[in-house]
C-alpha cells in the first residue's frame, strides 16, 4: 500500500512539473519565398534626388551597426568590424541623433573621409513646439553643423513619424508637414544646401493607410524611404513593402530602404531565405537606389525584434552574398 502511495506521489510531482513549464508558441508556417518577386516600383527615373545623387544603375549598400559604446572609438570599431566581415566598405552609414545632438562628430568626419555617405536619422521633437519657435536656436545650430560638413548628407527628419506611439508628439500629418517645412526653411536660411531630405515612414503605416497623410510633397522631399522588418509577421519583403512601392512609383524620387531586418525568432534558415528574397526584391524594383540594414539587437526587445546577423552563419552568409552582388556596388 505504501509503495502504491509513493508511486502516486511521484507521479503527481512529475505531472505538476510538466504543467508548470511554459508551452513554446507554435511556429507559424513559413511563407513561400521561392517565387520571383513582382516589380512594383517601375519608375526608372531620372530622379530628383537633391545633393546626394542616386546611382544610374543599382543601389548603394549600407547599414546601421550598433556599437558596444556610443563613442568615437566604439562607432568606428562597429563599422570596421562589419566591413571586415563583408569584405567591402559601406557606401551609406546610418547614424542616429536625438534632437539636441549635433552632427559632425569625429566618427562622422571619419566615415565621410573614407568616402561613405552619412544618413542622419534625426529625432526631432514635438511638432507643435517646433512651430511655436521653441527650438529655433537648436535647429539653426544643427543646420550650421550640417553645412560645415561640406559634403552631401541624407537627412531623415523624424523617421517613422507614422508610428502610433509617436502620435503624442507628431499630433497629426498636418502638424508634421508644417514642422518639416518650418525646419527646412531654417536650413535654407543657414545655407545648409548640402542636404537631401529623406521622408521615411514605416511599411506598416502604408498597410494601415495612414502614412501618406504625413507626406510633405514632391517639392519638399528628395528621397522617399521606408523601414521594413520581418518582425511580428514573417512575410515576404515584397508583400510587406507592396503598398509603399505602389504609392512611390508615380513620384520622381529615388527610394532608400532606411532600415530593414529579419528577426532571430524566424530561425537561421528562415532568415537566410528572407534575405535572399530581399535581394531579389530590391533588384526587381529599379526605383530602390539605396538600402541600409539594421544590424542591431535593441535592449529589452523580444526575439521578434532582434535583428543582428553577425553570429548567425547561415543568415550572415546570405547577407554577405547581397553585399558582394555587383548590383549593390554601383
Amino acid at each position: 500500500m505504501r509503495k502504491v502511495a509513493a508511486l502516486c506521489l511521484v507521479l503527481a510531482l512529475v505531472l505538476a512539473g510538466c504543467s508548470s513549464r511554459k508551452e513554446a508558441p507554435p511556429t507559424p508556417p513559413a511563407p513561400d519565398l521561392t517565387s520571383a518577386p513582382a516589380p512594383v516600383a517601375v519608375n526608372k527615373g531620372p530622379f530628383e534626388s537633391g545633393p546626394v545623387a542616386a546611382p544610374d544603375r543599382g543601389a548603394l549598400f549600407g547599414a546601421w551597426i550598433k556599437p558596444d559604446a556610443l563613442t568615437h572609438v566604439g562607432r568606428l570599431a562597429a563599422v570596421d568590424s562589419l566591413q571586415s566581415d563583408l569584405g567591402r566598405p559601406l557606401k551609406i552609414v546610418n547614424t542616429y541623433r536625438r534632437f539636441e545632438q549635433m552632427v559632425g562628430t569625429p566618427s562622422d568626419q571619419e566615415f565621410l573621409a573614407r568616402g561613405a555617405t552619412l544618413m542622419v536619422s534625426w529625432a526631432t521633437g514635438d511638432n507643435r513646439s517646433i512651430l511655436d519657435g521653441e527650438h529655433d536656436d537648436l535647429i539653426r545650430k544643427q543646420a550650421k553643423a550640417v553645412r560645415k560638413l561640406g559634403v552631401p548628407v541624407l537627412l531623415r527628419m523624424r523617421w517613422e513619424m507614422d508610428r502610433p506611439n509617436l502620435r503624442a508628439t507628431m499630433w497629426s500629418g498636418e502638424d508634421y508637414i508644417a514642422a518639416w517645412k518650418y525646419v527646412r526653411a531654417i536650413f535654407a536660411q543657414e545655407r545648409a544646401t548640402n542636404v537631401s531630405w529623406v521622408w521615411c515612414p514605416t511599411a506598416e503605416g502604408f498597410m494601415r493607410g495612414d502614412a501618406p497623410a504625413f507626406y510633405p510633397g514632391d517639392d519638399q522631399v528628395d528621397w522617399t524611404c521606408v523601414d521594413v522588418y520581418a518582425g511580428e509577421k514573417f512575410e515576404p519583403i515584397g508583400d510587406l513593402m507592396a503598398p509603399f512601392l505602389a504609392w512611390a512609383a508615380p513620384r520622381p524620387k529615388p527610394i532608400v530602404i532606411g532600415e530593414f531586418g529579419v528577426a532571430k525568432a524566424w530561425g537561421s534558415a528562415g532568415r537566410a531565405a528572407w534575405l535572399k528574397d530581399a535581394r531579389r526584391t530590391f533588384k526587381a524594383n529599379p526605383q530602390i537606389k539605396a538600402i541600409a540594414y539594421f544590424e542591431s539587437d535593441p535592449e529589452g526587445n523580444g526575439p521578434t525584434k532582434q535583428f543582428q546577423l553577425t553570429g548567425d552563419k547561415p543568415a550572415f552568409k546570405e547577407f554577405h552574398q547581397m553585399a558582394k552582388d555587383p548590383y549593390f556596388t554601383p
